[in-house]
């Protein structure tokens, strides 16, 4: 065997008890630290997937809490349907139908005196066909005219009010309302439209309409077999609806603290709550085809379609909101990582805002430079930390609305690149003495 100048060759030999037990205690330890990551992992999966979960849950029970809950929200969310031609187109059709169903023409014209002919005559003269053809486009004509008018407005919020009070009374189970539930149905009662119509018939003419008896025109909301139903789910969204968010972003935030990587659990825990308020947003979309499909024959089809996407408005957008927010931080999170396209993302980034600054001719910025390089993170989260303050503070925010605060704390980091001088090579060498500076062992010559 060869031997070399330092004595005889040596291989590695086999272990002694002591390196063995140090061994089977390192791969214990990687054992054990590769169990707990993958129980932190399913943890983490299952509280992100929990969050994305109660997300549209938590939409359905603000939309439950504020806007069905609340009078007020209700008949300001219904208030613009007064001025939808669908809406009014409806409503005329309906009350010219209770009008003419519950009106003897035959009685109603002999009665009329001879000196009130000529007002009729001239009240129904345009009109051709049969009277009571033209009596029944007189009619719609005037409350189309009132429907269409300012006034109408006035009454529509009252009468929504008061359907509001009985729906919510019949939900929760109170007496206080004015307004009951009769029949085991709660109306809304258009007997304050067909008076006025009768005194603009009056006034446009048709004397003989003061004779017309009243006339009560009821439309069906909810049936009291439906209301036992929904009873229980409605009390429990309503007062789940301010703490119900609130436990979604706890659970959101739990999954991404528990994760072992947080950035991605960050990335999928956005993504998961945005595509769960997606599901929402389809589900509003293919209930409303199925709703509208199963209307009656006598129900106006354009009008209950205007009043379904007037009440479901708010929860649309609450289902634009989640998403917008949703893309914006995982593409956040995203954008953040050691990612290869991260990375060329926020290159090109710094390599555009230099460009700028070197076509406006800025090189140095005095001791705002410096300064805003040594504080640039700190910067940066300020930056972040202002756009979610305002989002956390702006009421019922919109997909637009973060959009733009999102554009709006993008320029933010944008002025933080721009002002940050960063040293160049030659400034990093010279403090760091160089090549020829103190301490390297050079002399002068």
């Amino acid at each position: 065997m060869a031997a070399t100048a330092g004595g005889p060759a040596s291989g590695a030999g086999p272990l002694d008890d002591g390196e063995r037990a140090e061994l089977t205690a390192l791969r214990a330890r990687v054992a054990g630290l590769t169990s707990r990551h993958r129980l932190r992992s399913f943890f983490s999966a299952v509280l992100i997937t929990l969050a994305a979960v109660f997300a549209p849950l938590s939409a359905v029970a603000v939309w439950v809490a504020d806007v069905m809950g609340s009078t007020d929200r209700y008949v300001q969310t219904m208030a613009p349907l007064a001025d939808n031609p669908h809406v009014q187109a409806g409503i005329s059709d309906r009350v010219t139908s209770a009008i003419m169903d519950r009106v003897d023409l035959d009685s109603l014209l002999s009665s009329v005196t001879p000196s009130d002919r000529p007002g009729i005559e001239a009240a129904l003269g345009g009109l051709s066909g049969p009277i009571g053809a033209g009596v029944k486009d007189f009619v719609h004509g005037t409350v189309l005219t009132f429907v269409s008018s300012g006034a109408f407005s006035t009454v529509w919020e009252q009468l929504n009010r008061q359907a509001h009070t009985a729906v919510v009374d019949a939900l929760t189970g109170s007496n206080d309302s004015a307004v009951q539930v009769e029949n085991n149905t709660v109306t809304l009662d258009l007997a304050p439209v067909v008076a006025t119509v009768k005194q603009q018939l009056v006034d446009r003419g048709l004397k003989a309409a003061a004779s017309i008896p009243e006339v009560r025109t009821d439309f069906t909301l909810v049936k009291s077999d439906e209301i036992g139903r929904v009873k229980t789910g409605f009390r429990a969204l309503q007062l789940a609806g301010d703490w119900l968010p609130v436990v979604a972003v706890v659970v959101a935030g739990a999954g991404v603290l528990l994760a072992v990587r947080r950035r991605r659990a960050l990335v999928a825990a956005a993504l998961g709550i945005a595509a769960g308020v997606a599901v929402l947003g389809i589900a509003l979309a293919l209930f409303r085809t199925f709703y509208l499909d199963h209307l009656a024959p006598d129900v106006h089809h354009a009008a209950a379609a205007a009043v379904y996407d007037q009440v479901v408005r708010f929860l649309r957008a609450s289902v634009r909101m989640v998403i917008t927010l949703g893309v914006v931080v995982a593409l956040g999170a995203w954008l953040s990582g050691p990612g290869r396209w991260a990375v060329r993302v926020r290159a090109m980034w710094e390599s555009g805002i230099a460009a700028v600054r070197e076509a406006a001719g800025v090189t140095s910025l005095g001791p705002v430079g410096p300064w805003v390089n040594r504080f640039r993170v700190w910067l940066r989260w300020a930056v972040v930390a202002v756009a979610s303050v305002v989002l956390a503070l702006w009421s019922y925010p919109t997909g637009m609305v973060i959009f733009w605060i999102a554009v709006v704390a993008l320029a933010g980091l944008a002025v933080v690149e721009f002002l940050d001088d960063r040293p160049t090579d030659t400034d990093t060498t010279a403090a760091a003495g160089g090549p020829h500076g103190p301490g390297s062992g050079a002399t002068a010559s």
